[in-house]
Parts: C-alpha cells; structure tokens; sequence
C-alpha cells in the first residue's frame, strides 16, 4: 500500500509539473474511481432522491454545485452587483459610477450627512484708499483701514496678495514687478481690516506707506506670518453644514405564464433574458431620478401611503458655467479652469452630457495646450480624454440628458466626491403568485431603495451651452 501511495504522488507530481493543474485534477478523479471500483460515471454518478418530508438528498456523489441547482432548493443566489455592472454600463454612467465606487449601508429611508466646504479665499476691496499726499503724510499712512466685500476671509495676521497692485523695493521707492502684499494688524470693532504693506510706498520721509488702492481690487488670503514669542493664532473653524436626501424605492416585476414557459419557441427568450431587459429598463429610470429628481415627500391617497422621492446630483452641484463654443479652444480652457480651481477636488473628473453638447467639444480641433485625442476605460466605461494643464476630464454622451429635453447641458462630477446610500441593497425577490392564487405565472421582483449624493458640493459644476 506504502508503494501505490508512493507511486501515485510521484505522478502526481510528474502530471502537475508537465501537464499543469487541470491535469492533475484529472487524474486525482481518476485514481478516486479506481480506488472506489466505481465504473459508471465515479464523481458524476450522482443522484437525487426526496426524503420524507419532500427535501432532496444526495446519494452516491458528494455536494456539488450542480447538484444544489437540479434540486430546485433556490440555495444558491445570482450575484445581482456583478450582474448590474456588466448591463450595458455606458446607458448609465452615474449609476455604474455609484455603484463602482461602492455604497454605503443606510438605517433609514432618510439619510442625513454634512459637506465641510472650503473657506473663501479672496474678496475684493470695496472702496478706494488714497495714499496722503508727501506734504501731509504722518505714520498713520503705515496702518491704515481697508473694507472688503468679505472681512472675514481674513483674520488676524494673515497675509494679503493684491494682484493688480505693484509693490516696491526695500526702500519703497521704485515699483517692482513684485504685487504688493499686506498684513493684518487688527480688526476694527465693525470688522473692518487694519493693515500695513510689507513692500510698501516711501511717502515723504515715511517709509513702508501702503500705497493707493482702487476700488474692485482683488485681495488673497494667503499664510498666517506669526512673531517669534507667538504661542496662539486666531482660531479657525470649519462648521459642517448638514443636508439631506431621501432613498427612492425603485421597482421593476416580471412576470412570464406557465403556458409561455413551456411552449416552443423560435429562439431562446427566457425569464433570464427578461430580468437583464428589465435591469437595463430600471436602470435607466433610476438614472433619470438619480440625475433630475427632486426630493420630496408626497401622499399617495390611493394606497394611503407616504412616497419618498430621491433629489438629483444635478440640483447639488454648487457650481455653473456657460460655456461659449464661439470661442473655441479658450472657452474650453475657461470650463476646466472653473471645474479644477477653488474648490480642493481632485484633478480627474467626469463631464456627462447631451449630445449637442458633446457634438460641439468634438467639432473643436485643439492644438496647445489641450488634447482630446486620448481614450480610456474606467468603472467599465470607455471615456474620451480632455488634458489640459488644470486636470484630466473623462467625457461621455448620454442620452439621459437628450431624454430628458438637456442635450445642451452637462454635468462635471468629481468621482471622489460622490457618495450612494443604500437601504434596501438591489436584490431580486421570487413571488409565488400560483399558490396565493393570483396568477399561472412565475413572477419576480427587483428592488433597491437608495440615493445619490454629492459631498463638496463645489468640487462638481453644470455646464451649459451658450
């Protein structure tokens, strides 16, 4: 017995080594039927026999995939998630990107979350300063009292870039090709800023005088500059401003008689090829609701229930543009700069569209510093390439948009920055209505009860063509 075993080891090794897996696994299947003296079929020889009760037992043959699906016992589940992804994913981009990117598990129908948006960082001065003239200057012209259209983008010794201003040399004489910067020195009681130039204007005998500053200049908030012996700063906080949406139960039944079942047919129409056909059909609503929906709460006075409605991405983008194709290549360097700048996104994102939209960007010819000749294949959907020196913009057409009377309208959607709850995960449900005595029919039905929504809300941007 020691040599059999010896010797069936040494061939399995030689088989694996020389032949791979698959036939090794052969012939460890043929060793078992040999070893059994099973000659009619070994491992396949397996039967089913209903026990007392009406289950299925296994005799003559161990458990098997096969096995469990030829009892009819329902056991074994359709993997539904992978089974939505591979249905047609272009049709639906936002729901194949929520669904890609995961979901997160909701206690309630209604979900609350909060967005944590970006402190502003510039303003603009609201009404001009005059520098003294040299005959009159004093050291009041040092620290002077600016007035912003926003004090409180800035606090306490924070530092000012103005942009449009020139600066001077050390000696505040001659202008510079520097912009000039101001520091905070205080606030006054009615929030206004008190400042002094860090490369400012020699006035007279004065030096470091702010000099002139028009109205509608641009002020940046830039560092906090702290002293030496400084062991506090203004403080700084970031108040999370809550929101809401509503998880819409979405719906879709088929249903196929016993007659329809078994009658012959011209080609192979199945219940399976009905629930893929209605999982495109549903994903198309749910892309709809996910995209234009509008969250409310109505009464439906006929079932005497309460309906909850989910709200669209498309109302929680916190940003606009029109985009003017007339200008060709600069308009489309306007919309990534307003997509990618002031709002700590990441530097991909996706613009969904119609296709009039789409049309135009594709009639455009780039030939600087844009390029949208690239293709590639994220979250199962193929993605033309926009590359500029913002980021990277993946652009698809859907026809959601033209559906829904938007072919000139787009979505820019920061991937990171959208998140779906799910209280009812989408599964699918078998109802048997023979024996409740409704109908001769197999019958199943698809649910999900979810929403869609976008945290920083300014990391995503409407488009709209001029």
């Amino acid at each position: 017995m020691k040599e059999l075993k010896k010797f069936i080891v040494e061939m399995f090794v030689k088989v694996l080594t020389s032949k791979g897996v698959w036939a090794a696994l052969a012939f460890l299947a043929l060793v078992y039927m040999l070893l059994t003296g099973n000659d009619e079929g070994g491992l396949l020889a397996m039967a089913l026999v209903t026990g007392v009760e009406g289950g299925k037992h296994v005799v003559n043959g161990p458990l098997t995939l096969d096995a469990v699906q030829e009892s009819g016992s329902g056991l074994l589940l359709n993997e539904i998630d992978k089974q939505i992804v591979k249905i047609r994913p272009m049709a639906t981009p936002i729901d194949q990107l929520s669904r890609c990117a995961g979901a997160k598990a909701s206690g309630s129908m209604v979900v609350d979350y909060y967005n944590v948006d970006t402190k502003e960082t510039s303003t603009e001065l609201t009404d001009d300063y005059e520098e003294p003239d040299s005959s009159v200057v004093t050291e009041n012209a040092i620290r002077v009292t600016i007035n912003t259209e926003n004090n409180d983008v800035f606090d306490v010794s924070d530092t000012i870039l103005i942009p449009d201003v020139y600066g001077y040399d050390e000696r505040g004489e001659n202008e510079t090709e520097n912009s000039l910067v101001l520091y905070v020195v205080s606030k006054t009681e009615d929030g206004e800023l008190v400042v002094m130039a860090v490369n400012g204007k020699k006035i007279g005998d004065v030096e470091g005088c702010v000099p002139s500053l028009p109205a509608g200049s641009k002020l940046i908030r830039m560092g906090r500059a702290a002293t030496e012996l400084d062991v506090q700063s203004p403080q700084f906080e970031a108040m999370p401003k809550k929101a809401q949406n509503n998880c819409q139960i979405f719906k879709m039944q088929i249903e196929q008689s016993t007659l329809q079942k078994i009658a012959n047919k011209e080609v192979g129409w199945t219940m399976s090829d009905q629930e893929e056909a209605a999982i495109y059909d549903m994903r198309l609503g749910m892309e709809k609701s996910f995209l234009f929906g509008v969250k409310r709460k109505i009464y439906d006075f006929k079932k005497k229930e309460w309906v909850l409605l989910t709200g669209g991405v498309w109302h929680q983008a916190g940003k606009d543009f029109v985009l003017d194709i007339s200008r060709k290549e600069d308009g489309v360097i306007d919309m990534m700069r307003n997509a990618f700048t002031g709002n700590a996104g990441s530097k991909r994102k996706i613009l969904v569209g119609g296709s009039r939209l789409i049309g135009e960007l594709n009639k455009l010819t780039f030939t600087r510093v844009v390029s949208n000749t690239e293709t590639t294949t994220k979250w199962g959907i193929d993605f033309s390439e926009i590359s500029s020196k913002f980021g990277r913009l993946y652009v698809l057409l859907s026809e959601v948009f033209d559906d829904c009377g938007m072919d000139g309208y787009g979505l820019i959607i920061d991937p990171e920055y959208i998140q779906k709850y799910s209280h009812l995960p989408f599964g699918t449900e078998a109802l048997d209505l023979k024996s409740a005595g409704v109908r001769n029919t197999d019958a199943l039905v698809i649910t999900e009860a979810s929403c869609l929504v976008l945290r920083y809300p300014k990391a995503h941007m409407r488009v709209k063509l001029s």
